[in-house]
This record gives C-alpha cells, structure tokens and sequence, in this order.
C-alpha cells in the first residue's frame, strides 16, 4: 500500500512547525520564491522555471544535483503554489503498481474537476527502467507533469525517453555567500529559526560552519541546531557560539571533494594509476577518500571494471570477473557494505600481474580501421546460410578447426594480415603468448591436416 500524501500533508503548516520534533532545516523551508536563496542560474529574474512557477505553467521537469542545494524545498514552493493537485512520494517505496494508481486517479481527477495532478517522485534514479518506462505514456499525454528529485547524473540513471520528455534543471552546491544568508536569516527568524534564543557566534564560528558545509544548507542548519541547542548560556542567558562548538557540531571531517570540478578526475585518476602501479594502499587510500566525500560507489566500480582489462587484460583474465562481480554487489548491497566487495576488487586489481596487451591490440585494430585498406570478409568465411541456396559459394572451403587434430588448422581468417595483439610474458599471458607462438610455427610449416572423424 502506498502512504499518500496530500498537498497540506506536504508542506507543513505553521502550527507543525512549532513542534520541538521538527529539524531545524524543515522549520527554515523557504515558503516563497523571494525567500529562496542561490540557484540564480535558474531562479533570477525571469530565467524560464522561475517565469514557470510563477504562472503556474509548470511542465515536467526534473531537479538534479547535489544534496542541501534547495531540490525539495523548490518542490514545497511549487506544492505550495500551484492549483494543481499535488502528489508526493519516493521512488524508493513505491512500485509501477503505484505509479499505476496515481495515474488511475489522476484521470478520474481530470475527467471530474477538470485539475491536472503533479507528481513529485524524489530519488528518481532509484527507479527502473520498467518503473520509468510507466510513467511515460502519461507524462507524454500532460495527464500528470512529473517533477523528479535526483543527487545523481539524470542521463546516467534516467531513460532517454523520459529525459526527452522534461526539462531539466542542475541544482549547483551553494555559494559561501549564500550559506551564510541563510545563517543570518535563521539566527534572526524568532518564529522558525534560532531568533528567540540570545546567541553570539563569532566570526570564526560562522567561517568554519559556512566552509565545511560544503554548499550544503542542510548540513549547516542541522550544525547550527545541534550545536546551539546543545550549549548551556551563560550567566547573562547568552550562547556562546564559538570555533570550538562549530567543529564540534560538525563532527566528521569534511574530506574537500567536489564531484563536479578537477577533484573529481584527479582522485579517480590516482586511484586507476595506483592500481595499475601496483599498490594497493594507495589504491584503498583513494577509494576511502571517495567513498567518504560522497562518491557515487558505482561510478568507482566502473572504473575498477575497465581498469581489469585496460592494465590487468589476460595477465588475469578473473580480474575483470572479480570486478563485474563488485559491480554487481554495489548494486544488490548498497552503501556502506558495498565498500567491502570494492576493496577486494581494487585490492585484487592492483596485486595482480599487468598487461596493456588487449588495451593496444584494439586501438591498434582501430587505426587500422580508420587508415589502412578495407578488407572484404573472405569468401570460406561467409555465412553459408544467407548464400542462396549455394549460388554464390559463401563458407565454401571453411575448415572447422574442431575436426582437426589439437583442434587447430592452418587457415586464412583475413587478407594481408597484420599483428595487433602482443601479449606479454606476464602471468597467465605467457601461456597464450607460448600458444600463438606454437600456432604460427605451424602456419610458417603447415603439414597437411587430417581431419578427425567424429
């Protein structure tokens, strides 16, 4: 059973924001556009979702990016605006079974009271490509505008279809200058913020708050809560908000990581190259920091995929089955249990032997492609079955290597060969290199082959 949630439910009144129980980034909730702060990019004067909100025209559209950048309190404004109905709910609770019922009632809305309906899907990316491909006919027709919430890259997770289909809207990490109107407002606002209380912050205090929040307006409320509440006032009734209560508050170090800039690229590329080097500390330091900053654990675990082939290749080939196989437990587990299965991927990736040989040998093919002759696929090797019932003599003299004595015949597979694929003499390449080498000895002296009876 889905637990709806009506457009009252949805944005809390005023009384429920009196409750003790409410968290301090709720009760600030900005209940207008005027009172949003950041995002200029696409909340100034006259930017196209401001003009939208604004006359109520809203289409579908879908908010994308980082957490405490305004994504659901945008959606509250809207909720709290718009003469449509509005539905909220979260894709990590709700199946194509609900989806089918909010359609269902959403006709049935239209049809009787002639009220569109909004569908506020939070967390978005958690939903499959089934759960999506179900919305799809409906958010086409305008039967429901659909506004998803998303921290992670819609065009990675989100169906082409359905993105086609909105307008997207990146929410970017919040300007020190913004983060700290948002202080001011709340040390001012008697009636939802910190204003009843006497507190005197320094100006220490507040730099260490703004700058280890990340650009995140939640973490900064949530410290500022925590770390006013939980401070005696002295004699004179005045809360002393120092340096020292703001480090406090905030706990856990705040690793400088940003997934949209050059610390992004440059960590995963010291964690690929200390793989590939050999080092498996410093690949686990790497992937830690990551995983610590936010990282989105799939995107490491792809990179632990290509590295498998890219720098390990048929020196191991298990590398990459260890690797897709964390790739699969990121999926199936989830954080934080998920870290285990990408250490020992990473851990496995950077002891094993390394080769580069089938990174080369493709590119090696590719620029063959792109600069030497074309070659037409040899007749023997054609595909007899689309031949005409044998008129042009595709497959005709193919020998099946497997009717041959150690399943092996010396045999053209294409014309004017070359050699793109070098193997190395390192783990079990060696082998195939000591295979092909007994292969092409055979070719240079071929005798001929009997076919094997079966």
């Amino acid at each position: 059973m889905k637990t709806k949630t009506n457009q009252v439910d949805f944005f809390i009144n005023k009384q429920e924001f009196k409750s003790p129980n409410i968290p301090l980034a709720l009760k600030m909730t900005p209940t207008s556009i005027s009172e949003f702060t950041g995002q200029e990019h696409i909340l100034g004067q006259g930017k196209l979702l401001r003009r939208a909100i604004e006359s109520d025209r809203l289409t579908s559209i879908i908010f994308y990016g980082p957490p405490g950048t305004g994504k659901s309190a945008l959606a509250r404004i809207i909720a709290n605006k718009t003469k449509s109905h509005f539905e909220e709910t979260n894709a990590v609770t709700i199946g194509v079974n609900d989806i089918r019922q909010y359609i269902k009632e959403a006709k049935i809305r239209l049809d009787v009271s002639g009220k569109k309906t909004i569908l506020l899907l939070d967390e978005i990316h958690h939903f499959n490509r089934i759960q999506q491909d179900a919305l799809l006919p409906d958010v086409e027709k305008g039967l429901i505008t659909l506004i998803g919430i998303t921290t992670e890259n819609p065009y990675f997770y989100i169906n082409s279809a359905l993105i086609s289909r909105s307008t997207l809207f990146e929410f970017r990490q919040l300007e020190h200058s913004d983060l700290k109107k948002i202080l001011e407002r709340t040390l001012n606002d008697a009636e939802n913020g910190l204003g009843k209380y006497t507190i005197k912050i320094t100006t220490e205090a507040a730099k260490h708050l703004i700058e280890q929040s990340s650009g995140d307006a939640r973490r900064l409320l949530n410290a500022l809560e925590i770390g006013a509440l939980s401070t005696k006032p002295n004699e004179k009734g005045i809360i002393e908000f120092d340096l020292k209560v703001a480090e406090e508050s905030l706990q856990r170090k705040i690793i400088l990581y940003d997934k949209s800039s050059d610390e992004h690229y440059d960590h995963i590329s010291a964690f690929i190259k200390s793989m590939r080097g050999s080092d498996p500390d410093a690949a686990l330091y790497w992937m830690a920091k990551m995983l610590t900053a936010g990282e989105d654990p799939r995107f490491i675990a792809r990179r632990i995929v290509i590295c498998a082939s890219e720098d390990v290749g048929n020196a191991d080939p298990r590398a990459l089955t260890v690797a897709i196989s964390a790739l699969n437990a990121v999926e199936f587990v989830g954080m934080p249990e998920a870290k285990i299965p990408l250490a020992q991927a990473a851990i496995y990736i950077a002891t094993a032997p390394k080769s580069n040989a089938s990174y080369l040998g493709i590119a090696n093919a590719e620029h063959e492609v792109m600069n030497g002759e074309t070659r037409p696929v040899p007749n023997h090797l054609k595909d007899g079955n689309l031949d005409g019932k044998g008129k042009r003599n595709h497959g005709v003299g193919y020998k099946y290597p497997h009717n041959f004595p150690g399943h092996f015949t010396e045999q053209s597979y294409w014309p004017n060969p070359k050699t793109f694929y070098e193997p190395t003499e390192q783990g079990y390449e060696s082998q195939i290199k000591k295979r092909l080498e007994f292969w092409k000895t055979k070719k240079k002296n071929p005798q001929k082959d009997t076919q094997v009876k079966k």
